[in-house]
């Protein structure tokens, strides 16, 4: 027997109790005579306590470990003299009188703590090792509930967890698929699934009537902290639903998570149209923690001889309270902040509220005291507020003012990460148009419903066309998206038609889907968490890479198993694959 306990379970209640315990030495503390010895596991740490003049031998065995040696301890538990309350175990202590080494280890290249001196790069590479570390440990043990609690909210509802194929067909929509090559198909490729998409709704056809998967998902795109090239998402589908039955059971599932993992009590979730989503925040995923709302100021703008603000289509502004003391320097650094090529604005107007109630612009020479007030009036900005203004054009004008109004909350501590705000956003335009193709593709997917007093304008003006589309956002993060789908093989057809296929390219690429429609497919909607972020939104980490076994660098490469990497050459011959020489290469 390796082991009588943990070293996370032992307590007072355990006194004088002989226990067997196994585990990596995590630190070892010499002070004269006594060695102490933190004893790990994934339950916790159990200190062990070694006295020269009670076994000498034992005691220079102790002392010549190492970190992070796997050893087997038997011992009695004792009352610690100097308790550490930090620990579960503190109040206790193994006085050991038989230590067995199971494996020595070499020196970690970082130390496994908390706070770990490792770069990224390094933990990366030896993640085996980071994984030791209880804050990340800690954060895939709370995926595992989150996914087991999910697991058993879905059950109790009658959903059912249908596994859908890795190995499918690829779809040059969207984002780009990972194609794997067929040895015993030459010259044709499968792809991994960026969805199950396809799969759930034919599993409606097929009158499973509620599918559930927590499923791996794959998508060939570039990184962020949010994204990796594969990821997991809680995937739903429902027969015989409108959009309120997915918003209302897939609302009780977030709430359900809220309050048996954190314990918190969620209020029920506002809805929000995009349309004012992005009037409003600029962001199709606003966070609701904190207000700065847009204003418009066009109107109140115009006529002054300003350029930028009359060639401008949109005049934006956000009102900070109590910012009006800002001094030149931290404005400044406000203007280098939205000139940044990543948000692009040209430059940033601003007033300051005072006090005393005088308004100070930074385009004084151009306003009067009476037009700056009518702003103030307008922002409903009280003396010591500071009021934000960018313009140009309206949608990417939008996009800058969202990111100085984030960064605001930021500067200002309003984006606590143990507070939670959960919306859902609904109404999404059915298309986006590609102004450089002339063509449309689809906001979310070929297979979402347009609104049905929508449809006509599939004819006449199919950008205005608003679809059956919902997100869930929590934080300004988007956790969730799906929507109602066509279940009508006239209306599907019609809907590739607007997205420029022709039906023979239809039928090649979705021909089982549109044939599947032909018999009696249900009325069906569904949604895709992703777990990835949901789990880092209640973990408070700003990046999924935690929450994650083993993942992906920003490159894409797995440092630890160097992947990808090159094949042997008799492999890509028995696939028929030929490799182009690299440039410059003889």
């Amino acid at each position: 027997m390796y082991r009588s306990n943990t070293c996370g379970e032992l307590r007072l209640s355990d006194l004088n109790k002989e226990v067997t315990l196994s585990g990596w030495v995590s630190r070892i503390r010499k002070m004269g005579g006594m060695t102490f010895i933190d004893l790990r596991d994934r339950y916790g740490i159990t200190q062990l306590s070694f006295n020269q003049e009670v076994n000498h031998d034992l005691w220079e065995q102790a002392n010549s470990l190492s970190r992070e040696w796997v050893v087997q301890v038997t011992g009695t538990v004792q009352e610690r003299s100097s308790k550490n309350p930090r620990i579960p175990t503190g109040e206790i202590e193994i006085i050991v009188n038989k230590l067995t080494v199971l494996n020595a280890s070499k020196t970690p290249p970082f130390t496994i703590e908390t706070d770990s001196d490792g770069g990224d790069e390094l933990r990366m590479k030896y993640r085996y090792l980071d994984l030791r570390r209880d804050v990340v440990r800690q954060n895939l043990e709370l995926r595992h509930k989150m996914a087991l609690e999910t697991r058993r909210y879905l059950d109790e509802r009658k959903f059912l967890e249908v596994e859908t194929p890795v190995l499918i067909g690829s779809t040059p929509e969207g984002a780009r698929d990972f194609i794997v090559p067929s040895r015993m198909n030459p010259g044709q490729f499968y792809a991994l699934p960026q969805s199950p998409q396809l799969f759930k709704q034919l599993l409606m056809v097929a009158g499973f009537d509620r599918y559930f998967q927590i499923v791996k998902c794959f998508r060939d795109e570039d990184l962020r902290a949010d994204r990796q090239p594969e990821f997991t998402q809680i995937d739903c589908e429902m027969s015989f639903v409108e959009q309120d039955d997915v918003l209302n059971t897939f609302e009780g599932l977030t709430k359900h998570l809220f309050k048996t993992i954190k314990g918190v009590d969620l209020p029920p979730f506002p809805r929000m149209s995009y349309a004012d989503a992005m009037r409003l925040y600029g962001s199709d995923k606003p966070d609701t923690r904190f207000g700065m709302t847009f204003v418009e100021l066009k109107e109140l703008t115009m006529g002054r001889d300003f350029k930028v603000f009359d060639s401008a289509e949109y005049v934006g502004a956000i009102r900070v309270p109590g910012c009006a003391s800002y001094t030149r320097r931290q404005l400044d650094e406000l203007t280098d902040f939205v000139k940044r090529p990543q948000i692009g604005a040209l430059g940033l107007i601003y007033l300051r509220y005072n006090d005393d109630g005088t308004l100070k612009s930074s385009v004084d020479k151009f306003y009067s005291e009476e037009d700056l007030r009518k702003w103030a009036e307008r922002c409903e900005a009280v003396p010591g507020d500071l009021i934000l203004v960018l313009a140009g054009e309206t949608e990417k004008t939008r996009k800058q003012l969202s990111e100085l109004r984030l960064e605001m909350g930021a500067r200002l501590g309003l984006r606590d990460k143990h507070r939670f705000e959960c919306l859902w956003v609904v109404d999404f335009p059915l298309l986006e148009k590609d102004e450089e193709l002339n063509r449309f593709f689809a906001k979310h997917h070929p297979f979402t419903s347009p609104k049905a007093e929508d449809v006509p304008l599939l004819d006449t003006n199919p950008g205005a066309v608003r679809a059956n589309a919902y997100d869930l956002v929590i934080n300004g993060v988007e956790i969730g998206g799906g929507s109602i789908r066509i279940h009508d093989s006239q209306l599907q057809a019609k809907m590739f038609s607007v997205l420029g296929f022709t039906e023979e390219k239809a039928r090649e690429q979705f021909g089982f889907l549109m044939s599947a429609f032909q018999y009696g497919a249900p009325p069906h909607g569904g949604i895709a968490f992703g777990l990835d972020r949901f789990v880092s939104i209640f973990a408070g980490l700003d990046s999924i890479r935690d929450t994650i076994a083993f993942p992906k660098n920003t490159a894409g490469r797995d440092v630890m198993i160097d992947a990808p990497s090159s094949v042997e050459k008799e492999q890509l011959d028995e696939l028929g694959i030929q490799l182009k020489p690299r440039s410059g290469a003889h």
